[in-house]
Parts: structure tokens; C-alpha cells; sequence
């Protein structure tokens, strides 16, 4: 599919180097029987050696011109294709154990992380080819530059492993900044430290809200004054200065 023009407005960056797409295949670790689905296959760079080792492999591509060529390439009976927005997708809809790999466009990086963690119950494994960014900040400890909502909300549903960086030049066309491959495992049911996902989303949204601002002004209204004290967090703190376990406290504090 030489003659295809990548659609800037979709992020489109297509893997080609096969060094490491070798590399991201033998970290996904891909079994015959696996449900897997890729997000965002485009030219099916990745598709085609995961379909080496797979029985079956789901994809969910948005751009229509990149369906038609999947559906020319591979065969219906070792890939199904759903033409759909993956931001917008019910990735419950396939079953479980899932495991979900994917070149994901920067531009919905974060949004549709989020939608993803949706899934977490069902979901076995996440493998993602991101911009180094967006891994960084998944992976960043409290108190440091890079963490923030994205770092909580994650943290506190899955172990995040970075593991490697790629570099511009293995893209087409190369994208302006480095990207990175992260694994994300759900934590097993009595490892999240929350008890009611709302709440401590909320909590965590109003806390990176005005990062500028103290819990006891960010938190004002959610968390009751008192509350600081009986967990001997300081209310003067800043939300970016609180760990996972500190934010599961307060969310869990009737």
C-alpha cells in the first residue's frame, strides 16, 4: 500500500522498523489461543507478525481507506475488523481474558487510556507504543515533575512498566519526538487500594485540578477538614506531593 498518504489529523506515525517490531512482539509474548486486539493497526506492520503466532487477532481501525487495505491483506477468518472510533469502542464487547496491544495516536493518547482502564476487569495485559511523554508520566513516582492524574489513576489499577525507548526515525513518516513501549497488568482485585473508583477519580481530578492551589482549597467541599488531620496528611500539601496509597486514603475515609 505504497500509494497511501498518512492523515495528519488522525496522528497517524506507522511503525516500519523491524527491528523493533520484533522487539514489541517478543515483549507481548503472543500465544496461539490469545484474544488479543490491536488498536490502530494502519498498514498492519505489527498486525502481520502477531498473526505469525496468533490463531485470530481483533483490530480496530478508524480510517476507512486503512480497513479496506486490512481486509484485502489478511484474511476474515484469521482477522475481524471493526471500522470504529477506538476512543468510542466497547472493548468489553469481545470477551475476556483480553489482552489489547497498539500504536496508539498521540493526539487521543491520554483520553483513551482512560477509556481503557474501563476495562481493567477484563482485561489480562496492555502493550502500547506511545510517545516517551505520555510513558513517562504513566510511570512517574509522586513528587517529581512528570506525575500527575494520568500517574495516579493508572497506578492505582496497574503495575505500568516502561520498557524501551524508540527512536523518530523508525516511523513514517518520523514523528518530532521519542516514543516508548509500556506494559500495563491490572492489579488483582484486593491490591487496589480504593473502594469506590468515582470517588477517588474525583478526589484525584480536583487535586491535579489548579495544581498551584493546597488539598484544603482544591479539596474543599470532598474531603471534610478533619478528615486531614485523622489521616495526618497535611491539608497545606500540593496534589502532585500525595502517593497512591495517600490518595486511596482519602477517598476511602467515610
Amino acid at each position: 500500500m505504497t500509494a497511501y498518504r498518512h492523515k495528519k489529523a488522525l496522528g497517524q506515525h506507522f511503525l516500519h522498523d523491524g527491528n523493533y517490531l520484533a522487539r514489541i512482539v517478543a515483549a507481548i509474548r503472543p500465544e496461539p489461543d490469545d484474544l488479543m486486539v490491536e488498536i490502530g493497526p494502519g498498514q498492519g506492520a505489527l498486525t502481520k507478525p502477531l498473526l505469525e503466532k496468533l490463531n485470530h487477532l481483533h483490530v480496530v481501525e478508524i480510517d476507512r481507506d486503512l480497513v479496506a487495505h486490512l481486509g484485502q491483506v489478511f484474511p476474515p477468518e484469521h482477522l475481524t475488523i471493526h471500522p470504529a472510533d477506538a476512543l468510542k469502542f466497547d472493548f468489553g464487547s469481545l470477551g475476556a481474558p483480553l489482552r489489547v496491544v497498539g500504536n496508539l495516536p498521540y493526539n487521543i493518547s491520554s483520553p483513551l487510556l482512560f477509556h481503557l482502564a474501563d476495562y481493567a476487569d477484563q482485561v489480562s495485559d496492555m502493550h502500547f507504543m506511545l510517545q516517551k511523554e505520555v510513558v513517562d508520566r504513566m510511570a512517574a513516582a509522586a513528587d517529581t515533575p512528570d506525575y500527575g492524574r494520568l500517574s495516579v489513576m493508572l497506578q492505582a489499577r496497574f503495575r505500568v512498566m516502561k520498557l524501551f525507548n524508540v527512536p523518530p526515525g523508525a516511523f513514517t513518516p518520523p514523528p518530532k519526538v521519542d516514543s516508548a513501549v509500556v506494559r500495563l497488568a491490572p492489579l488483582p482485585k484486593e491490591a487496589i487500594p480504593y473502594h469506590d473508583a468515582q470517588r477517588f477519580g474525583e478526589i484525584v481530578a480536583r487535586a491535579f485540578g489548579q495544581r498551584r492551589k493546597t488539598l484544603r482549597n482544591t479539596l474543599k467541599g470532598l474531603v471534610e477538614p478533619g478528615i486531614f488531620e485523622t489521616l495526618g496528611i497535611d491539608p497545606q500539601r500540593r496534589g502532585e506531593t500525595l502517593s497512591v496509597e495517600e490518595f486511596s486514603r482519602l477517598a476511602n475515609h467515610a
